[in-house]
């Protein structure tokens, strides 16, 4: 595919890489809610596996804490359904256009094990579990030096941006 890196030995990639100009021709978001630094391996229609490097320049520090800053729980669980969604897009095989629109279906058995803090590499690995009637659902683990942070299984969908106000159902 097109829009692997073949890396070097002096990068951390050790197989299949795409980087931060790559991601964003997978993902819609930009600064400051893109939360995928860089994908360091992939198999389309399984697993991917993707960073996001925390810094003490994030916008959500600011309030979240000052005095102690922590990543917000959410923003953990978008930043590894961000990552699903360009395994999806992988493994389709197909780069989303501007009427392509990613949308939660649902979060099941999310867990919060550890804070992740400035200086931190978050480090996202996504399991497809399966993909039913437009639905995709994925095993997502983030961790931090080895120690899982969040766990969760993450349920999304792929829409048109016509079909995009419409009830899931419809």
């Amino acid at each position: 595919m097109t829009t692997t890196n073949t890396v070097t030995s002096e990068s951390t990639c050790t197989k299949k890489c795409l980087d931060i100009h790559t991601i964003k021709q997978y993902l819609p978001h930009r600064y400051p809610m893109l939360l995928v630094d860089r994908v360091l391996d992939w198999e389309a229609g399984k697993t991917i596996t993707a960073i996001k490097n925390v810094t003490a320049n994030e916008e959500f520090f600011n309030g979240h804490f000052p005095h102690k800053p922590v990543m917000p729980g959410v923003l953990m669980i978008e930043a590894m359904a961000q990552t699903a969604a360009i395994l999806s897009f992988l493994t389709m095989d197909v780069k989303p256009d501007e009427s392509s629109v990613v949308y939660f279906v649902g979060i099941d058995n999310a867990r919060f094990k550890r804070p992740v803090e400035p200086g931190d590499q978050l480090v996202m690995n996504v399991e497809i579990l399966r993909v039913a009637r437009g639905i995709w659902k994925y095993k997502a683990v983030a961790s931090v030096d080895g120690q899982t942070a969040v766990e969760a299984e993450l349920m999304c969908t792929i829409r048109s941006a016509a079909d995009a106000s419409q009830p899931a159902g419809k």
